[in-house]
């Protein structure tokens, strides 16, 4: 660790092993950096003391919440104390400050239409300097999910870090995958005694129902960190307008993009969306130069920095 706490190429490399996979024994990921075991034990605690995270999101199920990424204008003097309002909120996922400070981005589920109308036709334009709310509908998630922002980084070898691609859950879940679900939320790297003592199951059981929930789909293992920790300092959300027919195409190669942790193509006039992390604004403008300017079918982007995380996780309602 450099001096100040601030993560070093040991730490990156640390995260890009959990990225490939977030379980992964301690002494594995020692082998596959070169260092000891003890070391990435203590450099994985340091890390965790900063805010690192690995957790376990649900994948889409059927007949389960409906996802909606909102944009939300608002007066400048407001756009805190509204982005807190709506971190407090159960339904969002995470929350975030963009455009100047004028525009909130957030994701927020509903399960019914009574839940959507409540949000989306009452309560949200009826807030006092709300100017305007823009409501897209999630359809289909390339990359990442979108509830939890993380981002396979660029590895030494020239390839991308493996990351889950979203699928829709073919099979029910039970009580003990719910209370497993429930426990890895928390903790995604809680040994296997912890979880089968929590669900009075055996390892060899929990270990089954691990691998049928993880090659579902079910269930996905994210490791949360600041971004601006690995040197990420340009945050921006990308919103898309792509011609029809080119959705799939376009999404999926975006998803193979390194600087890409999250696409979803959306409803709306920019009817995709994306998030992109970059180490500075020369990188930012190469890419858009060079990268995601050049697909055939982009007809056109709006770029949105993002200037503050308000909350970044499901569970994490503090304010940053």
């Amino acid at each position: 660790m450099v001096s100040g706490g601030i993560p070093d190429e040991i730490d990156q490399r640390l995260v890009q092993e959990l990225l490939r996979d977030a379980r992964a024994p301690f002494s594995r990921i020692a082998e596959a950096i070169g260092v000891s075991e003890h070391t990435v034990a203590r450099r994985y605690r340091r890390l965790h003391t900063m805010g690192m995270r690995v957790v376990g999101t649900p994948g889409p199920q059927h007949g389960g919440p409906t996802r909606w990424m909102l944009r939300v204008h608002c007066a400048p003097d407001a756009a805190t104390k509204i982005a807190d309002a709506l971190a407090r909120r159960d339904d969002t996922s995470w929350v975030v400050i963009a455009s100047g400070g004028t525009e909130l981005h957030c994701a927020v589920d509903t399960h019914s239409t009574r839940e959507r109308d409540a949000l989306l036709l009452n309560k949200l334009p009826h807030t006092p300097r709300v100017a305007s709310v823009s409501a897209h509908l999630i359809l289909q998630t390339f990359a990442g999910t979108s509830d939890i922002w993380y981002a396979p980084l660029p590895r030494p070898d020239g390839q991308q870090a493996t990351r889950p691609k979203a699928a829709a859950v073919p099979a029910e879940l039970d009580a003990v995958d719910e209370q497993l679900m429930a426990h890895l939320a928390k903790d995604g790297r809680a040994p296997l005694t912890e979880l089968a003592r929590t669900t009075g199951r055996s390892p060899a059981g929990i270990t089954r129902r691990l691998d049928r929930l993880l090659t579902t789909g079910a269930l996905h293992l994210a490791v949360d960190y600041a971004p601006e920790y690995l040197g990420f300092n340009v945050l921006v959300r990308f919103w898309l307008r792509v011609a029809p027919g080119q959705l799939g195409t376009i999404g999926s190669a975006l998803a193979d993009h390194p600087q890409i942790p999250f696409v979803a193509a959306t409803t709306g006039a920019s009817n995709m969306v994306a998030t992109g992390m970059f180490h500075d604004t020369h990188e930012l403008y190469e890419y858009l130069d060079h990268r995601i300017g050049t697909l055939p079918g982009v007809q056109s982007i709006e770029t949105a920095p993002i200037l503050r995380e308000v909350k970044r996780l499901a569970y994490n309602n503090a304010s940053r």
